[in-house]
Parts: C-alpha cells; structure tokens; sequence
C-alpha cells in the first residue's frame, strides 16, 4: 500500500524547499532592502551588538537548523539568545516565523505523520499543542519515542509473540489457536514466521491482547486478526486468521493501538482516542458508555480533550493516557478502579478520564506511561520509576497489596531508568547504563533472573528491584523489553514469557514455552526457561 499523497503534502514539501534556499549573491544585485537583508540583524543579548556569523545568509543557518535534529528546547533556548533568532526570518510562504520555529516546522514536515495531513489539519495541531511548531515538534517525537515508531518492535503476548522490523515488515510465532499469529491457519509456530499477506504494506506499530493482535500502517490504517470483537467475553468463539483492514476506522490516521482485557483503544495523529466495546460493569464503562458487543469506534470525551494526547496504555480493565502540554506531560486514568489502578488515592471507578494530580504534587514529569494488567509504572523525565495499582507478587516494588497514587520505587533510587515494560504482574526497567532490573511474578521463569533451583517455580517471584542477571550475562545492550501483559482468560492460566531486543538487532526470550512464544522448540520436553535465548532473526 502506498502512502496517500494530496495537494497537503506538495505545499508542504514546496515549503521545505523554500525554507531551505540558498540565496545567491553578486557584485551586480541591487541595492539591499532593510526589510529582507538578513546581515543587519545584530545580536544584542546582554547589550552586546555584534555580528552573527552567517547572518549574511541566513538560509545556511535554517539547513542547519533543520537537518540535525535538534530538540525543541535546544530551539527554544536559541531563540532566548538574542534578538537575531527571534525575529521574523522573512522567509515566505512563512515569513513571521523566526529561524528556530522554521526548522520545527521544516523537521516536523519531515515526519511522515505529519507530511501527509493538510494544512488545515497542521494548524489545528498546532493549536492543541500551545500554538508553536517547536511545540507540535515536540509532540510528534514524543510519540515517536513512547510507541517505538519507526524503530523494531517485540511484542509478547499471552501466548504468541510479534515482531515488528524497521522495514515495516511483521513477523510472529507461538500459539495460533484464533489465528492471532495472521497467517491464514491456526497452527502453533515454534520459529518467526513472516506475515506475507501484508507485502506492500508497511507496519509501524503493533498490539496484542489474548488471542488477538492489531497493526498500524504508515498510512494510519489498521488490520487486526485473531479473536473477533473488540473485547473478551463478547469474542470467543469466532476468529480472523489473516489481517483484515478495520474499515469502521476509515478516514481516522491512526499512529497507536493498545488492546485490554474488556477494550481496545487508539490513538490518531491529531491526539484523540477512540475505544471499542467496554466490560460487564457500567461503572467501568469508557465515558459513551457503549454496549459490550459495540465495534464502531467512539471518540473518548472528557477534559483531557483540549490537548493532543501523545501515548494510550491499555490494561484489563483500565485505560491511561499521556496528554501533552507544553510544560509538560500530563497522565489521565480512567476504568476499574479497584486496587487503585486509577492513581487518584481511591479505588472507585470512574466512567471519564480522571487527571492523576498526584504527579503535580510530587513535581514529577511524567515521560511515558505503562499500562501492566492490574497495575501502572510510570518513567519520568529525570529517570525515576513510579508504580500504583495491585501490588500481586511485589510487582510495584513496595512489597505491598496495592497502592493508590503513585509511588517511587525506593528500591531503583540509585539507578536512573531508561526504558520500562509492565506485564501481568511483573515490571522490567532498563537503566541508562545497561543494567535491566526485573521484579514481581516469576513463576514462569520470565524474570531473567538466576535462581539457586530454577525448578523451583515458587522461589522464583521478586518483591522488589533485582538486577536481571541472566541478561546481564549476554553482555549486550538491550534497549527494549516486552513481558506478556494479558492473563489467559481461555485457560485461566498465568502463561508469561519475555522478550528481549539488543541494540545489535538479536532478539532473546525466555519464560514460558509450551506453544512457541519463545521462537524455538525447547529440547527434552522442557516447558519454559530462564535463560535468554536467540530468537532465529536478525533485527539490525
């Protein structure tokens, strides 16, 4: 499938070129006009008047600008500098922007997300942002980093496995009972199996769920096999071997998907989210409170609506949301309440997003959110885990039954996170130096923790932060983590294994194995493992 070009992604391409030309000068041009001559602007910070370098030429300044991918606040601090990078550029079709908010927007026309919507659409954006390309720039990459768009992807499911290459290709493996696997049959894979019914189309994100996976396109289109429906109680029973495109999302750009136990919601490029279906519970309902069998997608009201929200966690029977703002993220809970997933100190449920004010009162900035089964983690933006919710098998770190609001893991105090995953009842973090730390349910074998007895399934849970010393031993840098994070309602089982992806592009798993979530066949009959393995691909 090929992504959709307009009359949108033409202006917005013509206006890269012309942000982006060089003018040419000679002895034979006209007399300046102090309106366009770029070499009067003087820099006057601190009342120091001198000449800025290149100011002769100022389109060489925006190539720059614009081609190495500086952060908004790298842009925002330029234009606190001096007057130079603050004043209108005067270069059309966006003459009144300055410099720095040229190259936002230069960067931001660079992102095929943002490319292909029209212009309209773009300023709207812009609005739900705070009003500034620097700001729209800073949401986009925000949503980059937190769904992994663009980058590999490993994906573990209750028992199948998903991956995602940066090619936009997808590969799966493990138990196809409900054709969750995507290859038009229902047999279990014990290797990666590519999903060839999809050529032509490229994947940037993936979900998965109980016996049921969705995938997001370039284009914003989604395909879902497995379990039909869009929850679990209302599904069982009937099943889609192949991807099928979900047609009642037609003329939504769709950039995220995140799947429940009892709802799947997503999350389009403008930052609105829509749900499907919602559990027995009236209270624990999705704001439209549809009915349980509804698959049409609802657009989730509440006051979290005035700002674009950049990242959905969807867990059994709850939802969170990432809502950006220009000083910074903002977390909404909404759902079951009970155990205190909701993060507001109380264990009610509520029917509308809820803000998590908790995280004000800390002065905490949140940076991405993580949605377990029955609990939440949080990564902040100066590298400190936070975790609420229920507690089962020390999967919060506080060794407690539940926790209510969110709680500093006192136990990663020296250690400043990097990347976090949070699965049935187990939470893995990743640290900037490389270490991984894994605590919580173990029985599985899927912590990546060495044990005196590894067959001693009951010595295996960690009720606190413990250094994954089995990954450590692959002496590799792993730069993402998925635990399986649905419970296996079909079996009533706890069935959890974990994937690991290294920045050399192998990809290791462990836990359990009994149906080929770990992309080999164990020998002797074994059922699971603790020690990583190579997965048979390659990801680099």
């Amino acid at each position: 499938m090929q992504h959709p070009m307009d009359a949108a992604d033409s202006e917005a391409s013509m206006a890269i070129k012309l942000h982006q030309l060089v003018i040419e000068t000679s002895s034979n041009s006209s007399p300046s006009n102090p309106a366009t001559d770029h070499s009067q602007h003087k820099c006057n910070a601190n009342e120091i008047t001198e000449q800025i370098p290149l100011a002769a030429n100022p389109s060489i300044l925006l190539r720059v600008l614009s081609s190495y991918e500086l952060e908004p606040n790298d842009l925002a601090a330029l234009e606190g500098t001096c007057k130079f990078f603050r004043s209108p550029a005067n270069f059309e079709p966006d003459a009144a922007l300055s410099l720095p908010e040229l190259a936002a927007l230069d960067t931001c026309c660079q992102k095929a997300m943002f490319k292909s919507m029209k212009n309209e659409e773009k300023e709207k954006l812009k609005q739900r942002c705070g009003g500034s390309w620097k700001l729209v720039l800073g949401y986009l990459l925000v949503g980059e980093k937190n769904y992994r768009r663009e980058k590999s992807q490993v994906i573990a499911g209750t028992r199948h496995s998903i991956i995602v290459t940066t090619k936009g290709d997808v590969y799966s493996f493990g138990a196809n009972s409900s054709g969750q696997l995507g290859l038009g049959n229902t047999e279990d894979k014990f290797k990666p199996c590519r999903i060839r019914s999809l050529q032509g189309i490229r994947i940037t994100q993936a979900a998965v769920g109980s016996m049921r996976t969705m995938l997001v396109s370039d284009t914003g289109s989604v395909y879902k096999f497995g379990q039909d429906g869009f929850g679990v109680l209302e599904s069982i029973g009937t099943y889609t071997s192949s991807p099928k495109l979900l047609e009642s999302l037609e003329g939504i750009f769709v950039v995220q998907a995140s799947i429940g136990g009892y709802f799947t919601a997503v999350l389009s490029r403008e930052g609105r989210v829509y749900t499907f279906s919602w559990g027995c519970d009236e209270t624990e309902r999705l704001g439209h409170r549809s009915d349980l069998t509804d698959v049409k997608p609802r657009l989730l009201s509440g006051p979290h609506e005035n700002a674009p929200v950049v990242q959905i966690a969807a867990g059994n029977c709850y939802l969170l949301m990432l809502v950006y703002q220009p000083t910074g993220m903002w977390v909404y809970s909404l759902g079951c309440g009970q155990g205190g997933k909701l993060g507001n100190g109380s264990t009610r449920s509520l029917g509308t997003p809820n803000l998590v004010q908790y995280f004000q009162t800390l002065n905490v900035k949140p940076l991405s959110i993580l949605a377990g089964a029955f609990h939440c983690a949080v990564l902040a933006l100066d590298g400190r885990v936070f975790t609420w919710g229920w507690g089962g098998w020390g999967c919060l770190g506080h060794n407690v039954e539940y926790e209510s609001l969110p709680r500093e893991v006192l136990g990663l105090k020296d250690v400043k996170a990097r990347h976090l995953s949070a699965g049935l009842y187990t939470t893995f973090v990743i640290a900037d130096n490389g270490d991984v730390y894994s605590f919580g349910h173990g029985q599985s074998l899927n912590l990546g923790v060495q044990q005196a007895d590894d067959d001693d399934a009951e010595q295996a849970d960690a009720r606190s932060p413990k250094l994954a010393t089995w990954i450590a031993a692959l002496n590799e840098q792993v730069v993402q983590i998925s635990a399986t994070n649905a419970y296996d309602w079909i079996n009533e089982a706890f069935r959890c294994h974990t994937l690991a992806l290294a920045e050399s592009g192998r990809l290791y798993s462990f836990g359990e194995a009994t149906e080929g979530q770990l992309g080999v066949k164990l020998a002797g009959g074994e059922e699971r493992r603790s020690a990583p393995g190579r997965v048979g691909i390659d990801l680099a």
